[in-house]
């Protein structure tokens, strides 16, 4: 997931994916606003795919992407329990924050729409 996260393009994705909630972002709308050309950008999704950062979905002829929260969750959960080997002094605030982002996860996220 780290190797996943660490392109320069790749991150930008997954930001804009975290930004977009459980709605997620058809792949045309990432490309348009990253200004990513089509091929580098289904590389892209392919790994952070591949690394279990994001999930896709079938609406219509579009592929929507959207980041998985369970994921990062996790991923962040391993990096203060691995990392930090329980420091409270770097911990703590780490542990805040990421409880606060928890909490704010299904509060924040949009909605995704219902059909008609």
């Amino acid at each position: 997931m780290l190797s996943a996260l660490g392109h320069e393009a790749r991150l930008a994705i997954y930001r804009l994916l975290t930004k977009a909630g459980a709605e997620g972002l058809a792949a045309g709308v990432i490309a348009r606003t990253l200004n990513v050309l089509p091929n580098s950008l289904s590389a892209n999704l392919n790994i952070l795919s591949h690394a279990g950062l994001i999930t896709s979905r079938r609406e219509g002829r579009s592929i929507i992407y959207a980041a998985d929260y369970d994921a990062m969750s996790g991923i962040l959960g391993f990096l203060l329990e691995d990392c930090c080997d329980g420091a409270p002094e770097v911990c703590g605030p780490l542990s805040a924050a990421l409880e606060r982002a928890t909490s704010c996860a299904s509060a924040c996220a949009p909605r995704p729409s219902r059909p008609s």
